[in-house]
């Protein structure tokens, strides 16, 4: 079969990949040129530069596999692939030890000023007075995400004699305790932090994570890192943190625009900076292409790609089957995530005899839960693996009585109670049938508010006044019955995002238990 190559790899790739294949290697084409040659290959390794457009994937009509050497595949159009039957891989666990090793250098070079008396002194200074440092041993390291790379840089940093407190509400509190790190909330590492690291995927939920709000509940003289991804942080509000002193120094090595043209933290002193190169080590640059070049050779034989990104290829009878389902199982998994928070049990509960093979189907119920922490790390393949890791006990139970109508119901279950999600499909969409055992009847959307609340008066009118107030236009509402608890479940359907500071006024209306934004 042939290959082709559009972004430089790693000769100890390549060498793999021409043991059993003709290989092409053709950097630098231009989308129209890709899309002209695209036809001859049975498959194409990138790396972030090559722009997989669905005009390039609709030209491929030999194309069996995309190999992206890297994590983020932003720059492939994953559901065009998807349409075609090609199967999109990444490699997330290639720049793991590179990027955790770029986070340690960072915080010591932030610390002890190194990039300033460097430039001091190759400008014929002296100035030790200038660049007085701190000692890293017995501060407290706050993790802000405990993913492959917050793992391991906590691992490294305990070596150090750091205290470690982290935030993640998707790691389950035994997984941490046996990592040696304490677990709490967003607020209290920010608080308790003498220095700050953060290792979340940049998602919605996690866009400018740490805005002006956060960096005022700060310690005075803390310390920031961010060698995950430009957007956690917010650039604007970190400037003004430092310009401020609020934040003694920051080290970046991400940024939402790259290059930062222009950015006013390239102009603090405070602040040093090095541009992505959290991945760029000689091993991580072989580890991605022998992994990507394993992983292309496997799809071309046909077998199972254990970091694909998209379905991998099943019988088409079962295919007919299920897939209308596995879109609602990942739905499902993504929103009862977003209701529970921290757990550490999952059971995915299918009713009607049509249920027969629902490999498929767990398969992406376990995407949906895990995708909201882990971003596009976690694929059909690997999420058993990953909630394995992270010590989640998974159960599936059936019940295929013939007068059933099929749906499946997903609950998770942590320190502080189990939250559930019931739906399943009526002609060509998703109907949510239940929350937490209410029976409720509401087609998601990409903002529901999600509450619960005592079965009393003087409620429902309150929560949607402070939505009116804020101009959030609500286009359906479902609230259920009583529940076992007395407590109701009353779903918002509402048109744009809703802020933590409005959902915490809801959440303080006399009679509500809890409230969730729900992001799909």
């Amino acid at each position: 079969m042939k290959i082709l190559v559009s972004d430089p790899l790693a000769e100890d790739g390549l060498q793999i990949l021409r043991s059993e294949h003709e290989v092409d290697v053709l950097t630098g084409l231009a989308p129209q040129e890709l899309a002209d040659i695209i036809a001859e290959y049975d498959a194409l390794a990138i790396r972030s530069g090559t722009k997989v457009t669905e005009e390039i994937i609709e030209a491929a009509d030999r194309l069996k596999i995309i190999g992206r050497a890297g994590v983020g595949v932003d720059n492939i159009d994953i559901a065009a692939a998807t349409r075609k039957g090609i199967i999109v891989a990444n490699t997330p666990e290639g720049n793991t030890i590179s990027a955790a090793e770029h986070t340690i250098a960072m915080m010591f070079a932030m610390t002890r000023n190194i990039p300033q008396a460097n430039a001091s002194m190759k400008a014929n200074e002296w100035n030790r007075k200038q660049f007085m440092g701190s000692e890293i041993r017995e501060k407290v390291l706050g993790v802000v995400g405990l993913g492959r790379v917050g793992i391991e840089v906590a691992k490294r940093v305990q070596g150090m004699e750091m205290k470690i407190i982290a935030y993640d509400p998707f790691i389950p509190a035994q997984r941490a305790k046996e990592l040696g790190i304490e677990l709490t909330d967003l607020d209290t590492v920010l608080k308790k932090a003498d220095y700050i690291t953060v290792h979340t995927p940049l998602t919605s939920e996690t866009k400018d994570l740490i805005d002006d709000a956060k960096f005022g509940i700060m310690k005075p003289g803390v310390r920031i890192v961010n060698c995950a991804r430009g957007g956690i942080i917010n650039e604007d509000a970190l400037a003004r943190a430092v310009s401020d002193g609020k934040v003694a120094g920051a080290a970046l090595d991400v940024f939402v625009n790259e290059p930062p043209t222009g950015s006013p933290l390239l102009a603090l002193d405070q602040v040093i900076v090095t541009p992505h190169l959290g991945a760029s080590t000689a091993e991580a640059q072989v580890a991605v292409a022998v992994d990507v070049a394993k992983q292309i050779l496997t799809a071309l034989r046909g077998e199972s790609v254990k970091s694909a990104i998209n379905l991998p290829s099943i019988r088409p009878d079962v295919m007919s089957v299920v897939s209308p389902y596995i879109s609602i199982a990942e739905t499902l998994g993504g929103i009862c995530t977003q209701l529970a928070g921290s757990f550490d049990a999952i059971e995915i509960g299918y009713a009607g005899e049509i249920f027969d093979d629902v490999r498929m189907i767990t398969l992406a119920a376990l995407k949906g839960v895990l995708a909201p922490s882990m971003g596009p790390t976690v694929n059909y393949v690997n999420a058993p693996e990953i909630a394995k890791g992270r010590k989640i006990k998974v159960k599936e139970s059936k019940s295929a009585e013939a007068e059933e109508t099929p749906a499946i119901t997903i609950s998770l279950t942590g320190s502080s109670g189990t939250r559930s999600v019931t739906g399943t499909l009526i002609g060509d969409h998703i109907r949510i049938l239940e929350v937490d055992g209410c029976h409720v009847d509401i087609t998601p959307s990409k903002y529901l508010i999600v509450s619960r609340h005592r079965n009393q008066p003087n409620i429902i009118g309150p929560c949607c006044m402070i939505l009116g107030r804020e101009q959030i236009n609500i286009s359906g509402m479902q609230v259920s019955e009583a529940g076992a608890d007395d407590a109701s479940i009353m779903i918002l359907d509402v048109d744009s995002e809703v802020s933590d500071t409005l959902l915490g006024d809801i959440r303080a209306v006399d009679g509500v238990l809890d409230a969730e934004l729900i992001r799909l």
